[in-house]
């Protein structure tokens, strides 16, 4: 496509900020509860001097953007300039045709809708390539060249502009309960961004590994590395297997193993993010479609 934009990721940075936008106007404004980053600061600017947030989330993300046309590159810039927009678009609409959602005034239940609606929406913005810009746009930084979580990075952030809102018009009570949207919220994000393929990698030491090996390639069609190992009791040299499965695949693993050798050592750790042949490739080395 143009610019090297692909209509699939704009379709769902649009649609992640749909989603983004209806949890703030229907959760956060509708209960009067803040929210973190940049957007928190348009709440908080709404509150002081009535500037809708659609507006002043614009105004707020031009000083970014210019940091975004020079760091992330012209795709990543582009498709947050539609992440940005597209949400101030949502927010438009949303406040102008409203729905009235009514929670029995139970504050939790609104924390928990508001933080998985933002969770789910910038989490799909994020794995399309996107932002919604301010926060968003630091938190991929983090990402990308500290290795931050990206929920992490914007906990941090959003607690400063909730001490904030707290300051301005946010009573204890109602701060709380944002700080909770916020937690999870963010748990959410991190969720969605390494939890795309995530699996479960298994370090195997047997007697038996040749025929652990060969029952794993022949029953599931998955691959093995053999690694050298040194046995810190015994002074030996020894081979260990190492093999990445999903987690639907961990008990067809375990049975296999035990099959050939009931007393091999293994050991099973989670793996957030696998890329390569059989989960985001095929045996063609094709991108597979998710």
């Amino acid at each position: 496509m143009l610019l090297g934009l692909k209509l699939k990721n704009i379709i769902f940075i649009l649609f992640g900020a749909g989603i983004f936008a209806f949890g703030l106007v229907h959760f956060n404004m509708q209960n009067n509860l803040a929210e973190g980053g940049f957007t928190g600061l348009t709440l908080i600017i709404y509150q002081l001097i009535g500037i809708n947030p659609s507006y002043s989330n614009l105004i707020l993300n031009i000083p970014l953007f210019l940091i975004g046309w020079k760091y992330l590159g012209r795709t990543s810039f582009f498709y947050t300039i539609i992440g940005t927009v597209g949400l101030s678009v949502w927010l438009w609409v949303f406040e102008r045709y409203e729905l009235e959602i009514n929670l029995g005034n139970d504050l939790m239940l609104v924390a928990l809708f508001a933080g998985v609606s933002v969770g789910v929406g910038l989490g799909i913005i994020f794995r399309y390539g996107g932002t919604t810009g301010g926060v968003d746009i630091i938190a991929r930084f983090a990402h990308r060249y500290l290795g931050m979580g990206m929920g992490r990075t914007m906990f941090i952030f959003d607690a400063v502009v909730i001490g904030l809102s707290i300051l301005t018009y946010l009573d204890y009570r109602q701060a709380m309960y944002t700080l909770v949207a916020v937690f999870i919220g963010a748990r959410v994000i991190d969720f969605m961004q390494e939890g795309a393929y995530a699996a479960r990698g298994a370090m195997i030491i047997s007697d038996k590994n040749k025929e652990i090996a060969e029952k794993i390639m022949n029953d599931m069609e998955r691959g093995v590395t053999v690694l050298r190992g040194y046995g810190s009791f015994t002074r030996n040299d020894r081979e260990v297997l190492y093999c990445v499965v999903g987690k639907n695949e961990l008990v067809r693993l375990k049975n296999a193993i035990t099959s050939v050798d009931p007393h091999a050592f293994v050991s099973v750790s989670e793996v957030h993010d696998v890329l390569g042949e059989g989960f985001t490739l095929d045996e063609n080395k094709n991108p597979i479609e998710r």
